[in-house]
């Protein structure tokens, strides 16, 4: 089985290549090489602020510079996900790829980067009755605004004020109107909390990446992403169920009534949430029964490069629950 996957992997891989001349892949794979060197010595876990900070802009420099050159999309940089450095996801309709990675602080909390390239259409005339349609590659930079975010529940944004995290599924769902792509991510925030974070993108009539989007319908609320905050010692899983067409996700709860609100205390507790999309909308079902899917992505991104999960903790929380349930 592992051995047909990964035959499928590089089949694909091949095909991909295939469309980038000898002299482009060359080119591709030499910035690549130079990625995965700037990436060893950025992601090791004892580095300071500073030096981050200045291999991070190496880092960006040098993707910049890739991304620009014609065809570099169909360049698929495989090895830099592959080690974990790098999350390079393309959207279910192939418009689009985002390019995005965290850096960790030395206070425990992350700053988000990364960029979207997008596929777009140009049409120009030639002649009065002839057009010809040119398909061309825009390059936008994704600028981590989350720190300086008021009420990011309801925060909409282009990409130069963006809402950080770390993308792992991209969902496409068509209305009449417009394509909305449900993203969902992983956020370290600090030492004693971890989010997950549904959240929404859509392109405007210029292409301009839009993120966060009116299609939440949750208890009576109606945000433009949702966000899920709990303990740094428990996983949450987050993602989508191909089975029932849905996001499901652990139902989060503090381990004792007089510790709501403070999310470090915030657990699964065993059963399910999800959402559903009708009419729209994504719309938010309570206790699923929901099927334990394997998704390799989602174990990923408990914790980036690191599970610090304590799951003896996790199961004490269930057994206190039980015991005060029985009483």
């Amino acid at each position: 089985m592992k051995y047909t996957t990964l035959l499928f992997i590089s089949l694909l891989t091949l095909s991909v290549v295939a469309q980038i001349n000898t002299g482009d892949t060359k080119t591709f794979s030499l910035y690549q090489d130079s990625l995965k060197t700037i990436c060893s010595k950025l992601f090791k876990p004892d580095n300071k602020d500073a030096v981050n900070e200045k291999l991070n802009q190496q880092l960006l420099a040098t993707f910049e510079t890739a991304l620009n050159m014609p065809n570099s999309i169909n360049f698929p940089f495989d090895s830099l996900s592959i080690l974990k450095y790098i999350s390079i996801l393309v959207s279910p309709d192939n418009k689009f790829r985002i390019i995005n990675w965290n850096v960790p602080k030395n206070d425990g909390t992350q700053i988000y980067y990364g960029f979207i390239q997008e596929k777009y259409e140009q049409v120009i005339k030639r002649g009065i009755f002839k057009k010809q349609r040119i398909e061309s590659v825009q390059l936008y930079p994704l600028i981590d605004k989350s720190a300086e975010t008021k009420n990011p529940d309801n925060y909409i944004s282009d990409n130069k004020k963006w809402f950080g995290m770390l993308y792992y599924k991209i969902i496409l769902k068509k209305t009449k109107a417009k394509k909305y792509y449900t993203l969902l991510g992983w956020d370290g925030n600090d030492k004693i909390t971890r989010k997950k974070i549904i959240d929404v993108l859509t392109f405007d009539n210029n292409g301009t990446p839009r993120f966060g989007a009116d299609i939440f319908s949750m208890q009576k609320k109606y945000p433009k992403r949702i966000i899920f905050e709990y303990s740094s010692n428990c996983n949450m899983s987050l993602r989508f169920s191909t089975k029932k067409d849905s996001i499901v996700f652990d139902h989060l709860a503090p381990n004792s009534p007089q510790l709501e609100g403070q999310y470090q205390y915030y657990c699964n507790d065993g059963s399910y949430d999800g959402f559903g999309f009708k009419g729209g909308k994504w719309n938010y079902g309570i206790d699923l029964n929901a099927i334990n899917e394997k998704d390799e992505k989602d174990k990923i991104y408990i914790d980036p490069r690191t599970d610090t999960s304590n799951k003896k903790e996790s199961r004490t929380l269930k057994q206190d629950r039980k015991k005060k349930k029985q009483k």
